[in-house]
């Protein structure tokens, strides 16, 4: 098992994690509550933008890009871009690679398999 080490001293900023897999999402946001951040979880696009138009408190996202429904996840990240600038965009996929200029500006990519420490560790700067 590996050991996530918190990025103290941390905010208490919520990150939402959008992944279509349950294992998945749900052990991610538990890397992230270990590290010190609050979660939010969504399944798809649709729910996670319900999620950022009613929550203040969400300083980043982490998103799969291959998401079930009619948004992927990149299509998700330009629309957070666009309605809340300030939040934090990190998306990832194991099926593809994203270019620079296909993201969102201030956003990154991680290809699965990722390290969670390294989202964590990422996240972090992203919020500060």
């Amino acid at each position: 098992m590996t050991q996530i080490k918190s990025v103290e001293p941390m905010p208490r900023t919520t990150i939402l994690v959008i992944e279509d897999e349950p294992l998945i999402r749900m052990a991610i946001a538990d890397d992230l509550r270990d590290a010190g951040f609050q979660t939010l979880e969504a399944a798809n696009a649709d729910d996670a933008l319900d999620i950022l138009s009613s929550e203040a408190s969400i300083g980043a996202i982490f998103t799969d890009i291959d998401l079930h429904g009619a948004l992927d996840g990149l299509s998700l990240a330009w629309i957070v871009r666009d309605r809340w600038p300030p939040i934090g965009i990190i998306v990832t996929s194991g099926k593809r690679r994203v270019d620079r200029d296909q993201m969102p500006d201030q956003s990154l990519f991680f290809p699965k398999p990722y390290a969670p420490q390294a989202i964590i560790e990422a996240l972090a700067r992203l919020v500060s």
